[in-house]
């Protein structure tokens, strides 16, 4: 079957909307009840209903799903609007297809956009032809006249039930593509559902209305069939908020905006075709998403560039770059301190980074400092511009020199391709030799923040492999000559980033593996608080060198907050070493004893170096870094 809807799929994640029944739910203060039944709300309130599409528009969804999940005759019935059922379906996919043309028409958005026709299993366990028959014939015909791209049987929990009405709607004349969903909770045998869907020719099959670890569940069980490394059917994954759990002294869901956006790219990443939420994923929630999807969305191909005139920048062009560069190329061990630039204008806030970098210099602890380039989506200032304050305060002159070697973080999220090449040239000119490749967080807006879009031309891979096949053999990402000087090269270190608790190890360790294989010279590791994720790492080590990091934690609730960040595991003897105290300045002592106590076991397993993080506080870190390597 031809379908626009499934060629885009095919493409890459769609993104689908949020919750309606929660989300009606926080915007009236009503349960769906007798007088105020939600799916009914399309006739009796019909701007409500534009509203809350609007703002899942607003916030990036391509798909819109009909407020028609318990439209079914068992389900209206029972609350007075049985004999509405064909106006009330027939009004919901109106409503999507208005709330969409009014987007349209003040975005100027070309699309496409997709309204699924959504059907929820009947008020009770049913499987018989006629009692199905009965339930879905009026909304399923309404539905099929208002010409929906697709039908979405989400929430199912019984698949002898979801099959029996798959087998009702194939049925029918002209029939949609069909997505059909199951609660994942309710998922004894992930792989019966993917093959009965296959067996019935439906193309799109995932799990909806659970938690996200549930979701990952569902694909760890289904990624390896036929059907799905085959392409015959497709995936979707719709997860709700999730549960409450004991976080601190409060009880709270961890599953916020931030989180469902990053695990709206990793199910991307794991070829999940549509993404979308369930309860309590509301526009906030789509907007994170929408983000990090847009991130996912990058050119990772490999640069087809024509043969350069030179060879590209070796060792011997790269060893001046700094000490950071000499000791990685020699095999030494290599420190480097990770600062955030300023973010606003305080002259103090200001100061009192560059007053730590020069105190870092002058200890001769560390060979390198490295600054990150919005870090977490927020804007700070670019690393090259507090490079240059940096020098300027300290007197670190051409002639003079730095006394460590300053590696900016390099992110491809702001800029298209010929403004990031123009920033490497313009950092090779400033003699910012050394750079770090990461595709970067997408923008993180606050509710006052205007919005910003990211551009994700490419992602650090292919930058990697940019700088050194192009830029540092003397030719631009073209293939043309940077001068007519008879040596143009420029001479980058490059490195990169590595998650080893990445939410999908193997994704992660693909990445890795095409970061070593554009020639990354040097890879620096997120804070690894346990040391078996490591050991992923063995058989890339002789590679390039790779830099393990080190996060000290000034703080039981610091360390509580980094638990909750997607690819970052603290473990429960951490929490238990810095709740042994009660008093912060002593939670601080015991964080930084941690770190020495990393340190001194990064250097006893022959790892090449050493990237340390204090992002709570500058003061621990040249003590950490005496007691770590002394």
């Amino acid at each position: 079957m031809h379908s626009l809807f499934l060629d885009h799929l095919r493409q890459g994640a769609l993104l689908a909307d949020g919750a309606m029944g929660s989300y009606l739910f926080e915007r009236t203060g009503r349960l769906s009840e007798r007088n105020h039944v939600y799916e009914a709300l399309n006739l009796d309130h019909p701007e409500l209903i534009l509203q809350i599409h609007n703002a899942y528009l607003q916030a990036g969804a391509r798909c819109l799903t009909t407020n028609t999940f318990a439209a079914g005759r068992s389900q209206l019935d029972p609350l007075g609007e049985g004999l509405r059922c064909d106006l009330v379906n027939r009004a919901g996919v109106r409503l999507a297809r208005r709330a969409i043309e009014l987007y349209q028409a003040t975005t100027q958005d070309p699309g496409p956009f997709f309204v699924l026709g959504s059907l929820g299993p009947p008020a009770e366990e049913v499987t018989s032809p006629a009692e199905l028959a009965a339930h879905y014939q009026q909304a399923l015909a309404a539905l099929l006249a208002e010409g929906v791209d697709a039908l979405l049987l989400e929430t199912f929990t019984s698949l002898p039930q979801l099959l029996a009405v798959v087998e009702l709607i194939q049925s029918q004349a002209q029939a949609p593509p069909l997505a059909v969903e199951m609660v994942g909770t309710s998922l004894a045998n992930p792989a019966a559902l993917v093959a009965g869907a296959a067996e019935r020719g439906v193309q799109l099959v995932g799990a909806n209305c659970c938690a996200p670890w549930e979701v990952t569940a569902f694909l760890d069980a289904v990624q390896d069939l036929p059907a799905v490394r085959e392409g015959r059917v497709l995936l979707s994954a719709m997860p709700n908020a999730g549960g409450f759990q004991r976080i601190g002294h409060r009880y709270m869901t961890h599953v916020n905006p931030e989180f469902m956006g990053r695990f709206a790219r990793t199910l991307a990443e794991r070829g999940v075709s549509l993404v979308g939420g369930c309860c309590e994923v509301h526009p906030l929630h789509l907007a994170e998403m929408r983000n990090y999807l847009h991130g996912r969305r990058s050119g990772a191909s490999a640069p087809v560039v024509a043969p350069a005139a030179h060879t590209a920048a070796g060792p011997a062009e790269k060893t001046p770059n700094g000490g950071f560069s000499r000791k990685l190329l020699a095999g030494e061990f290599a420190v480097s301190v990770e600062i955030l630039p300023a973010r606003g204008t305080a002259p103090k806030t200001l100061q009192g980074k560059i007053d730590f970098v020069g105190e870092l210099a002058a200890s001769g602890l560390a060979d390198a400092l490295d600054i990150t380039d919005g870090s977490r989506g927020i804007p700070l200032m670019p690393p090259g511009d507090f490079i240059g304050v940096l020098r300027e305060r300290l007197g670190w002159t051409p002639s003079a020199g730095d006394h460590l070697e300053l590696i900016p973080h390099f992110t491809t999220r702001d800029l298209n391709l010929m403004a990031l090449q123009s920033r490497l040239i313009g950092y090779h000119a400033r003699r910012i030799h050394n750079v770090l490749f990461v595709t970067g967080d997408p923008p993180k807006m606050s509710p006052s923040y205007p919005r910003s879009t990211a551009v994700f031309d490419c992602d650090s891979a292919a930058m990697i492999r940019y700088a050194q096949t192009c830029l540092n053999a003397g030719v631009d990402f073209g293939g043309e000559p940077l001068s007519r000087h008879p040596d143009p090269r420029t001479h980058f270190t490059v490195g990169s980033g590595f998650e080893p608790e990445a939410l999908d190890p193997s994704r992660e360790r693909e990445k890795l593996e095409r970061k070593l294989d554009a020639g990354a010279d040097y890879i620096m590791t997120q804070p690894a608080f346990r040391t078996e994720p490591l050991a992923t790492l063995e058989p890339y080590r002789r590679r390039a060198a790779f830099l393990v990091g080190v996060m000290v934690l000034s703080s039981l609730d610091q360390a509580r907050r980094l638990g909750q960040v997607p690819g970052v595991v603290v473990p429960e003897t951490v929490f238990q070493r810095l709740g042994a105290f009660s008093r912060s300045e002593d939670q601080a002592r015991a964080g930084a004893e941690l770190a020495v106590e990393q340190i001194r076991w990064i250097r006893q397993e022959g790892w090449s170096g050493l990237y340390l993080m204090s992002p709570g506080a500058h003061q621990p870190v040249l003590g950490v870094l005496a007691a770590g390597l002394g």
